[in-house]
């Protein structure tokens, strides 16, 4: 990089590339400069609705644009793998979208190009760069609840999604559990690493899709964690951590959360708030100035998102998915 702004790119053009552009071009030192999707008519729109200058009706043409610095992959899950190993090979570096890949063996697939190319890659995990959800993290580490104990955390959707939505549509990587438990698993393993023992059960579609899926998973430690994800209703989106002195509660939004609060024995409860001058609980602004912080600092990847812990995630995903029977065309899970 020989400029001060990051120069980013844009692959796809859906919702989520949306609202993370519109949070781009409010931070002063970064530059979206180009975007692409599979055609250029979309692409167009896209770039004139954002004053972007260039516009690609393929991927291959931002893959390849020497002026961007970082590409953020917005597309469908099922293209992760795609999208981003044709970035990464072309000598970009990478911030894809959660969930990473459709399995572990293309995330593992995707960190082996990093590596192999020395380029930054990291999954958009935004939970993990969010600073209430970084404070209550360093809590937990710092023993402020004792010795974890039990994890809970739920994100559903109330729906209905008719047959033909991509939550529903095998070809997609559609289901509950990647596009929402991911989450919760995330969650659990933030604070407790990857579990020893998995457990599921699930409400599987006629499309083969799970609708909702509960998962326990177990640490050798003797930790706990019960998660559900659901499409079919809406939940609370609560979390809470309870360790061997006290407890932690997210009452709602766990994963971009305003408050939390800690309860100890003998004391009054601690709530923390997000500091307004964070933004709101929405942004995607801690996720991308941490993108840019490694980038600047020469650095392959985050250690608020790991690789390593991504790859954990997703082994608990695929595991999960084996109990459950869920397989996506062309995978052996």
């Amino acid at each position: 990089m020989t400029t001060d702004s990051v120069r980013w790119g844009i692959l796809a053009t859906g919702g989520i590339a949306a609202a993370f552009t519109a949070d781009l071009i409010d931070l002063p030192d970064a530059e979206v400069v180009a975007v692409a999707s599979r055609t250029e008519a979309s692409a167009r729109a896209f770039a004139d609705r954002f004053g972007i200058s260039r516009a690609y009706g393929d991927w291959d043409a931002l893959a390849w644009d020497e002026d961007v610095d970082v590409v953020y992959v917005a597309t469908p899950h099922a293209a992760h793998r795609a999208a981003a190993g044709l970035c990464l090979k072309a000598g970009r570096n990478v911030l894809c979208e959660k969930p990473f890949t459709l399995n572990v063996r293309e995330a593992e697939e995707l960190v082996a190009l990093a590596r192999d190319n020395g380029r930054f890659l990291m999954e958009a995990m935004w939970m993990s760069c969010n600073p209430l959800i970084r404070r209550l993290k360093a809590l937990v580490d710092d023993g402020a609840i004792g010795e974890v104990r039990t994890v809970q955390a739920d994100f559903g959707l109330e729906g209905p999604f008719p047959p033909s939505h991509r939550l529903r549509d095998p070809a997609q990587g559609g289901g509950a559990l990647l596009d929402l438990g991911v989450y919760p698993v995330s969650f659990a393993q933030l604070l407790l690493g990857e579990p020893a023992g998995i457990s599921a059960q699930a409400v599987i579609s006629a499309e083969g899709v799970d609708l909702q899926t509960v998962a326990a998973l177990s640490w050798e430690s003797g930790a706990l964690a019960a998660l559900h994800c659901s499409v079919v209703g809406g939940t609370g989106t609560s979390a809470s951590v309870t360790g061997s002195r006290g407890r932690i509660d997210i009452p709602s939004g766990f994963f971009h959360p305003d408050r939390f609060v800690l309860h100890r024995a003998g004391r009054d409860p601690e709530e923390f708030a997000a500091d307004p001058a964070d933004g709101p609980r929405t942004t995607f602004r801690h996720e991308a100035r941490e993108v840019m912080r490694a980038i600047r600092a020469g650095e392959t990847e985050s250690p608020l998102v790991p690789l390593d812990g991504t790859l954990a995630v997703m082994r608990t995903l695929d595991a999960i998915r084996r109990r459950i029977g869920v397989r996506y065309p062309g995978e052996a899970v």
